[in-house]
């Protein structure tokens, strides 16, 4: 795992200027579902995005080129301001249990998945954003990411990997230029998430809910 500076004197990386296309090779199996299994919408922009980290080993086992998602244009993908060649961004519907009662449609209120890549294994892999703003199941959320959640998850995922535990990655984390009102007023970031799948326990619940309570879509 490669290091993360994120003293409070640590300085923005400088971004190399860069108007060509970022090919990601993005496929969209899961956009295929029937669409009550998920919401199509874009990221939603951010005033100021720039970049913290982009975890350079897990973009070469991407097949990705670090330095163009270090780009200005490569930034703008990583916050959510530009939708990549070929991405198809989408909210993901699930169903489950919340205080105490199953609820049958919740879902995604504040990531995008923007896709799914092959890496250098063959191994196919989901590429998200959390922290991309709202959608059809914020339910009231802003939709928005804190910038030290979004460090602790950098850091514990990429621990995690080394030490050989299953888990998700982090190819990458934007600040926004935006505050956030929380318990107090933080900054606001965007992570770049990396799993194998984000399939859950939930999405099949929510499969068998729509079947069983004919559910429409929000």
């Amino acid at each position: 795992m490669d290091s993360l500076d994120i003293s409070p004197n640590v300085q923005p990386t400088t971004l190399a200027s860069s108007d060509q296309e970022i090919r990601f090779g993005f496929a969209n199996t899961y956009a295929r579902l029937p669409e009550h299994f998920f919401a199509r919408l874009d990221p939603t922009p951010v005033a100021a995005p720039r970049l913290v980290k982009v975890n350079v080993e897990l973009a070469r086992e991407l097949r990705l080129n670090a330095e163009e998602l270090k780009s200005e244009h490569g930034v703008e993908i990583l916050a959510g301001n530009r939708v990549a060649e070929g991405s198809e961004p989408i909210a993901l519907a699930y169903a489950g249990h919340q205080f105490g009662h199953f609820v049958p449609q919740l879902g995604d209120g504040r990531a995008n998945l923007l896709g799914e890549v092959v890496g250098r294994t063959g191994a196919r892999y989901d590429i998200q954003l959390k922290g991309s703003g709202r959608t059809p199941f914020s339910r009231g959320g802003d939709g928005r990411a804190a910038l030290g959640p979004v460090l602790r998850e950098y850091i514990v995922s990429e621990a995690m990997a080394a030490l050989g535990v299953p888990t998700t990655r982090t190819l990458a984390a934007v600040t926004t230029g935006e505050w956030l009102q929380r318990e107090t007023v933080l900054p606001g970031a965007v992570l770049t998430r990396v799993a194998a799948s984000h399939l859950r326990v939930g999405i099949r619940r929510h499969m068998h809910a729509s079947a069983q309570y004919r559910i429409p879509f929000l």
